[in-house]
C-alpha cells in the first residue's frame, strides 16, 4: 500500500522528478509526458464517472479503468529492464487489456452501425467521455513515441491498453448518447458555401 505523508518535497524545484527506479529525469521527458498523460486520462475519466446517472453500470466500468491507469501510469514510470523477471513490477498485463475487449463487445453489440463519424456531445457524459478518449490517444502517441526512443524499455502491454482504452471510451460516448440515438453525426461540408 502507498503511504503519502508529506505532500511536497522541493526535489522538483530544479525541475526535475523521480522515477519509480529512483532515477532522476527533466519534468519534461518523455516518459514524464507519457505517465503525466495517463494521469490526464484519469481525471477526465473521474469526471465521467461523476457524469454517470446513480447506480449507473458504466460508473464501476469507468471506476476499474481509473485504477488500471493507475497501474499503467506507476509502468510507464518505470522504465522496463532486459530480462525483468514477470510479476517483480508492477505492469499491465495482458488479462487487463483483453477485460478492456470484452467490454467494448458487451456494450457494442447493442449499438447500431455507424454511418458517419460522431461528434463530441449528445449528452454531458458522452462529451466528457469523448473528451477522455482524445486525452488516452494522446497518451498512446506518447507511449508509442517513447518505446520508439527507449525501444525495450517499454511495457508493449500498455501501448495496447491505451489503445483499447480509447475504443472503449468511443463506445461508452455512444452507450451514454441513449444507445446511439442522440449521437450528434459528422456531415462532410456542411458549412462550405455553394
Amino acid at each position: 500500500m502507498v503511504r503519502l505523508t508529506k505532500i511536497y518535497t522541493k526535489t522538483g524545484d530544479d525541475g526535475t522528478t523521480g522515477l519509480v527506479s529512483g532515477a532522476r529525469v527533466r519534468k519534461d521527458d518523455l516518459r514524464v509526458e507519457a505517465y503525466g498523460t495517463v494521469d490526464e486520462t484519469n481525471a477526465a475519466v473521474g469526471l465521467c464517472v461523476l457524469a454517470c446517472p446513480d447506480g449507473d453500470k458504466l460508473a464501476d466500468v469507468l471506476r476499474a479503468v481509473q485504477h488500471d491507469l493507475f497501474d499503467l501510469g506507476a509502468d510507464l514510470a518505470t522504465p522496463l529492464n532486459p530480462g525483468e523477471q514477470p510479476g517483480t513490477k508492477l505492469r499491465i498485463v495482458e488479462g487487463q487489456t483483453l477485460r478492456l475487449e470484452r467490454t467494448i463487445d458487451e456494450y457494442n453489440e447493442a449499438l447500431a452501425p455507424l454511418t458517419s463519424f460522431v461528434l463530441p456531445g449528445g449528452t454531458a457524459l458522452s462529451a466528457n467521455l469523448h473528451l477522455a478518449r482524445t486525452i488516452s490517444r494522446r497518451a498512446e502517441r506518447i507511449a508509442v513515441a517513447l518505446e520508439a526512443r527507449d525501444g525495450a524499455g517499454v511495457n508493449h502491454e500498455a501501448i495496447k491498453y491505451l489503445n483499447r482504452l480509447s475504443d472503449l471510451l468511443f463506445v461508452l460516448g455512444r452507450v451514454a448518447n441513449d444507445g446511439g440515438k442522440r449521437d450528434v453525426l459528422w456531415v462532410p461540408g456542411a458549412n462550405r458555401q455553394k
